[in-house]
């Protein structure tokens, strides 16, 4: 509802945080951030009524979309049951939620660490695969984001890596992406032969003794929602086997319902041949980040591992009550509403062509990618260098964006595509003819 909305709160809101708050990623003096009174479903709302698309899901993240009244009611019911508890204790919620993610996650694996969030999620996953494999070095690709606590922002390719390099043992290599391909290749077959080809000799370089894990996103997506190529997946987990390193897929944004499956590596597009990995790194859409949440999905192997051995790891809100009860109401919110099977559809019968209609009209939009409800565009100034667009046309098109009633996910030259896994046809509809009115107004 936005009923009863008082600007002057709105007015209150942003000058308390101008005053006191310090925002990620910023510079601190230029910021003017856009004020949120309240939200429902795949819209969001200020204090003059005002209300948007979100066409963002905040960071690619409600994916059940906002006040969804079984996840509200569930922390509710939780909070004055049981509001918090240490991680020693057991409670029913945590095994509950443990429960259902191993359902979802599938044969082989057994157990889940519950953590704060998808950063410290990746932190612990290479700290298990450092103890169980007694190897230092993570490999992980250039074009990734992974968080932002020690060992996983080094983890991330990304420029937020760079003043940060602190933590030891991290190697990155390039990872398939023909559109941009760094491998002069001419077909997403050749991509995958040359992106494996790469790898094979970085890890030859390193020392594959030397290895822990290869840690990949299911697909990338803060990097350009970059699907993967058939057969990448397949190779990277055969280059494993052969030289006893871990795989660790980070399903933070592309996992519970963004690509229309539980998790992106069970999608047939992303991993036809089925491959399984051996730690699965989780967050964001596990409950919408309803209440932070996050965890590590750990195979038999890995997990009895530390029967006898201490995991020399843990976190207070590790678990969490009002966390745990969100992900069971998430989680069968999803299954009894057909969250998954929507996104699904919304992508292959609405999005896709939707966004590939836009590319054949305006070609600013070089390429569009993407699954389900996680889509980028990636934008150009010539179609035929490929060469990407300032950051001043994309800071014009967020403007024309917002002005007429969406709010963007923008990284880099693209605009990402990531409405909740519950947008309707006419929100889709809404949402194309407004991007169309955007791309029309601003020239590349």
């Amino acid at each position: 509802m936005t009923t009863h909305l008082d600007p002057a709160d709105g007015t209150r809101a942003h000058d308390l945080d101008r005053a006191h708050v310090f925002h990620s990623w910023s510079a601190q003096g230029a910021l003017n951030p856009m004020v949120i009174a309240g939200a429902s479903g795949s819209e969001v709302w200020d204090f003059e009524g005002t209300r948007y698309l979100d066409f963002s899901s905040q960071l690619v993240n409600v994916n059940i979309g906002h006040t969804h009244p079984k996840v509200v009611a569930a922390i509710q019911e939780q909070a004055a049951i049981l509001p918090t508890i240490a991680p020693p204790h057991a409670n029913l919620a945590r095994g509950e939620a443990a429960k259902r993610i191993l359902d979802k996650a599938g044969p082989g694996f057994e157990k889940v660490f519950f953590t704060n969030g998808g950063a410290d999620a990746n932190e612990n996953a290479i700290r298990m695969a450092r103890q169980f494999t007694g190897r230092d070095k993570i490999l992980s690709h250039y074009r990734s984001y992974h968080g932002n606590t020690g060992a996983a922002v080094v983890a991330t390719g990304d420029w937020r890596r760079i003043p940060n390099e602190f933590a030891r043992g991290h190697v990155h290599f390039f990872g398939p992406f023909a559109y941009r391909s760094e491998f002069w290749s001419e077909s997403p077959e050749q991509e995958t032969e040359r992106a494996l080809h790469h790898l094979t000799r970085v890890i030859q370089a390193e020392g594959p003794g030397s290895i822990a894990a290869i840690l990949l996103e299911g697909i990338p997506g803060t990097a350009g929602v970059l699907v993967p190529p058939p057969g990448y997946l397949t190779g990277v987990r055969e280059l494993a086997d052969e030289h006893g390193i871990l795989l660790i897929l980070d399903e933070v944004m592309s996992g519970f319902g963004r690509t229309g499956d539980w998790f992106a590596w069970q999608n047939q597009t992303v991993n036809p041949d089925g491959v399984v990995p051996d730690l699965i790194t989780f967050a964001k859409g596990v409950n919408s980040g309803y209440v932070p949440a996050g965890g590590v999905i750990i195979s038999p192997a890995i997990a009895h591992s530390f029967d006898e051995k201490v995991f020399p790891g843990g976190l207070t809100y590790s678990g969490h009550p009002l966390a745990m009860a969100s992900i069971v109401a998430t989680i069968d919110a999803m299954e009894e509403e057909g969250v998954l099977d929507n996104a699904a559809r919304v992508g292959r019968d609405l999005l896709g062509p939707g966004l590939a209609a836009l590319a054949a009209k305006h070609p600013m939009i070089g390429e569009v990618r993407g699954l389900g409800v996680f889509w980028a565009l990636d934008l150009v100034t010539d179609p035929a260098t490929r060469a990407p667009v300032p950051a001043s046309v994309i800071g014009a098109l967020k403007a024309e964006l917002l002005a007429r009633g969406l709010l963007p996910f923008a990284a880099d030259n693209r605009i990402h595509v990531v409405p909740p896994c519950v947008v309707t046809d006419d929100e889709v509809a809404r949402a194309l003819a407004i991007y169309d009115e955007a791309f029309t107004a601003v020239p590349a």
